[in-house]
């Protein structure tokens, strides 16, 4: 059974452009999950940045994180943040003056990487700026980039990360800065699920429960990648811990938030775009299932409402599994049945049953899920 989620802080990421109708995104309590993702664009081509951005919100993200490593990425910063459908987070690691450079710019929050950055005096500096304009910060701390000395003291592990984070919050705190959320990734899925698990508590127990930044860094190319994210992440979902999250892959970034909705909507945490069941076919099939999958999976993609379909491939399981469907569709010898909730809606040649399902669907959207309409290109 899911855990209770703990109970975290609230922590508010707004771009600060001046004008109240720039995109709002709440991390922590009782909010959702939150989907971010970070480009792999030039910052300082702000369209190019911009056009990614826009690519990654309709993909279901809701924070985008981009590099801000040098001035020429700083003067793309506030037209992005000015033009953004999503708060923009900074990503910070060396020089403290693209800090105050992406403060200045408007971003909704900075991340912080403390093996990089951890200079008091200039820490000290960006959070004043960073409360002056209430801009959260996130301690990110990676595996290959710990604090010195407690590296050379712990090691590459859980306990090092962990001790760095909170070094840096105990710094943070110190100059006044509440408005923290904090990440702790390594590349393999036992030390990154036993980071969280220790900082949780570890948090818990000093009673400073800030927002946790779910990820495994440079988990790997797609398919790996994807395997190692879900595993870990859910793991951690599943036992209640995580505020947010990224999944990192070696790959197109706009192949990430629909890993990131997947894990969500596998663990019952969020609904967006459709729930595909499908069966692996067998020696019963008398359709291409496989075909018939990536059709309704190709259809999904231009809707958002959380529909569930099961696909499958013969009238042994067709029936029973659309029963806890929205739409099921079971595939025969040059034709296919179409169900909703179990009952038989119609059986159709293998030519019309696209089009008949998609009309299905249609009709589910406009019934159960009205805030969609606007999606549908027509029920006739």
């Amino acid at each position: 059974m899911l855990r209770l989620r703990r109970a975290a802080r609230v922590v508010a990421l707004q771009n600060k452009t001046g004008r109240d109708t720039s995109p709002r995104v709440f991390i922590g309590g009782t909010h959702p999950i939150a989907v971010q993702s970070m480009t792999t664009t030039d910052t300082a081509d702000v369209e190019k940045t911009l056009e990614q951005i826009y690519g990654l919100a309709m993909a279901g993200c809701e924070i985008v994180r981009v590099t801000c490593q040098d001035a020429r990425d700083a003067e793309g910063l506030p037209a992005i943040v000015a033009r953004s459908p999503v708060p923009i987070v900074a990503d910070i690691h060396y020089d403290y003056r693209m800090a105050l450079a992406a403060i200045d710019a408007g971003v909704a929050k900075l991340r912080l990487n403390p093996g990089n950055l951890n200079d008091p005096q200039k820490t000290r500096e960006i959070v004043t700026r960073a409360r002056e304009r209430e801009i959260p910060i996130r301690v990110g701390v990676n595996m290959g980039s710990l604090v010195a000395d407690i590296e050379a003291k712990l090691g590459h592990t859980a306990e090092a990360m962990v001790a760095s984070a909170i070094r840096h919050v105990e710094m943070l705190e110190e100059y006044g800065q509440s408005d923290i959320v904090i990440s702790l990734k390594a590349h393999d899925v036992p030390t990154t699920v036993y980071a969280y698990r220790l900082a949780d508590a570890q948090l818990r127990e000093r009673g400073t429960p800030y927002p946790l930044h779910l990820g495994i860094t440079e988990a790997g190319l797609l398919r790996d990648g994807t395997i190692k994210s879900a595993i870990g992440i859910g793991i951690l979902l599943w036992e209640g811990i995580g505020d947010t999250l990224r999944v990192s892959l070696a790959a197109d970034p706009l192949e990430e938030p629909p890993v990131a909705w997947g894990i969500l909507k596998s663990l019952g945490l969020r609904e967006r775009g459709f729930e595909i069941t499908a069966c692996p076919s067998c020696g019963r099939t008398e359709i291409d299932v496989l075909d018939l999958g990536r059709s309704v999976e190709a259809i999904g993609k231009e809707y958002h409402a959380p529909v569930k379909i099961a696909v499958m491939g013969c009238v042994v399981n067709g029936p029973g599994e659309s029963k806890m469907a929205d739409v099921g569709v079971a595939g025969g010898k040059g034709k296919g049945a179409i169900y909703r909730k179990g009952r038989l809606v119609g059986t159709y040649p293998e030519a019309e049953l696209l089009p008949a399902l998609r009309r299905e669907i249609e009709r589910v959207i406009d019934e159960e899920y009205p805030e969609y309409r606007h999606e549908l290109r027509g029920l006739a």
